[in-house]
């Protein structure tokens, strides 16, 4: 570890890459820039063929370390993350992800003190393209009080802007292929007893152009964990309710988190 501090960090920022050289600059230049230095970054790298690893050697950031291994998967990377993680709280931001400002951890952190040190701590999420451009907001903005039944409605906060409490969290459940965070997110509800809300936006998030056939074996993924969590005739009633969401979005050509 290439941390000076002999003492666990605030905030592990786990980063899974693969093949990520286009994607990984502006994430790694975004953590960087973070005015807050109580972290960890840990780069979580599916042993990578092309210049992933060089870009983050070459980042210069002290705080970081990097693993390079075999994986199953995104999910099973992320697993890894979480087992080696030291931070008292952990921020998945994948590559092409970005903090939405230099003082955005500092933010966080101020949050966080002031709250004495509440499960979960969340914000709003801006939609970028792959040079940061701004591509507007998130289809579900993020509520302003968040709870279990929070998420009845679908993934209401991205999993970026969504800051857990290591102590809360479990691994995730690698059954689900394209929805684990869904999942995940979940449970950390379930062992949360005190979600706050930052009235802003924290995390940029690259549209990342989902193929339609993943996006519809992920939405089923979330119909089944939904019917897990919320009964079925509940989650059937409430996908009733989404038709016209899902009607607009089409429309639009949305196809984001």
């Amino acid at each position: 570890m290439n941390n000076d501090s002999p003492t666990a960090p605030l905030f592990s920022i786990i980063t899974v890459t693969y093949n990520a050289a286009s994607t990984l600059p502006r994430t790694l230049e975004s953590v960087k820039q973070q005015t807050c230095r109580l972290f960890e970054h840990l780069i979580i790298d599916g042993m990578s063929t092309d210049e992933t690893l060089k870009l983050a050697e070459n980042a210069a950031i002290k705080e970081m370390t990097i693993h390079s291994g075999k994986d199953s998967g995104i999910y099973d990377a992320m697993n890894k993350g979480l087992g080696i993680a030291r931070g008292e709280y952990v921020i998945f931001l994948n590559a092409g992800d970005a903090f939405h400002s230099p003082d955005t951890l500092q933010r966080i952190a101020d949050t966080i003190m002031a709250n004495d040190f509440p499960g979960i701590v969340y914000g709003q999420t801006d939609i970028v393209d792959d040079g940061g451009n701004r591509l507007g907001d998130r289809h579900l903005r993020a509520p302003e009080e968040l709870t279990l039944d929070s998420f009845r409605d679908g993934m209401v906060v991205c999993h970026q802007a969504f800051i857990a409490l290591r102590r809360i969290t479990a691994p995730y459940d690698l059954k689900y292929r394209f929805s684990a965070d869904y999942d995940w997110c979940i449970r950390c509800l379930q062992h949360s007893r005190h979600n706050i809300y930052i009235d802003d936006v924290l995390i940029d998030y690259l549209n990342e152009g989902t193929t339609t056939r993943n996006h519809r074996r992920s939405l089923r993924e979330r119909f089944r964990i939904m019917c897990y969590y919320y009964g079925t005739f509940s989650t059937i009633k409430k996908h009733l309710s989404f038709i016209p969401r899902y009607m607009r979005r089409r429309k639009n050509g949305i196809n984001n988190q």
